[in-house]
Parts: structure tokens; sequence; C-alpha cells
């Protein structure tokens, strides 16, 4: 799915783009989603549970050049609650979600650069992947993709 999904965003990542990993988990795709964008380019990892962003971050300074571009703030990985998106850094080019969704959340639409794309898996038994881009104009297209199985989008733990 890692590969589907950065097929289909990378037209939208140039070489100053922002992007946004959603449930970035071992930050594994946000790595990649970095190397894809170019020097200039900025990626955030976001997950709700605090040692996964710790995982992930640990996860890429394994590498000279993770930890490179950790260091020089090309990537950051952050907890909060990802449904909501991360409004510091929009708007974004490109915003990846790595869990399934109840719904297509709006404001994740509304973080998106004109143009821009989300790559989201929707639903709860039955899922598909949805696309939906924002045109220079503003304007929205979703487009249904292909059925698949991704854990769901959660609530942060409690306690």
């Amino acid at each position: 799915m890692h590969a589907a999904a950065a097929e289909s965003l990378l037209p939208f990542l140039h070489p100053t783009a922002r992007v946004l990993d959603i449930g970035s988990g071992s930050g594994y795709l946000t790595h990649v989603l970095a190397n894809l964008v170019g020097p200039e380019g900025k990626v955030v990892g976001i997950d709700h549970i605090q040692p996964l962003v710790d995982l992930a971050s640990s996860n890429m300074a394994k590498s000279g050049n993770g930890k490179e571009m950790l260091a020089s703030g090309k990537v950051r990985f952050v907890c909060g609650d990802g449904r909501e998106g991360w409004k510091e850094g929009a708007p974004y080019d490109a915003i990846h979600v790595g869990a399934a969704a109840r719904e297509e959340h709006e404001g994740l639409v509304e973080q998106l650069r004109s143009p821009g794309r989300l790559f989201i898996p929707v639903g709860e038994y039955s899922q598909f992947i949805w696309v939906v881009d924002k045109g220079v104009d503003g304007k929205v297209k979703r487009e249904k993709g292909f059925g698949v199985r991704y854990v769901p989008l959660t609530d942060k733990p409690k306690g």
C-alpha cells in the first residue's frame, strides 16, 4: 500500500512540497515521502500514540540521511489527532492517511493547497481508497478507488 500511496501522491511531491503523513507509525512512509520531495520540501508525520512518534524518530535517525532530515527540520514527527490534520504546517501539497477513517474529514481537505491531493482509506467494514484532488481553482474532485483493508483511524488511548 505504501507504493500505491506514494505513486498516487507523486505528481504533488515537487521540490518545495509540504506533505502530511497521518498515522505515520514506524515512520517508514514518512521517510520515503521525504526522499521524494526536493531539498526544500517539508514532511510532517503525525500519530496520536507518543511511543509511535518516538519510534518513528528513532527509526529515521538510524540512517545518516534520515538523521540529517530530522536535524534540518525537513522531517518532523509530532503527537496529535491526525483526524484534525496539522494546521501548523498547512497548506499541504499532499496528505496521506495511513488508517481507515469512518468518513472523509473535511478539515483535511481544507488543509490542502490548491492544487493538492489527499490519499485516504475510508470505511469501516467495506473500505476503499479515496483520492481527493483540490484543483488550482479550489474545486474539489473525489474519486473512489480500489478496495482495501486498513486498521481504523482511532482515538488517542485513554489513561
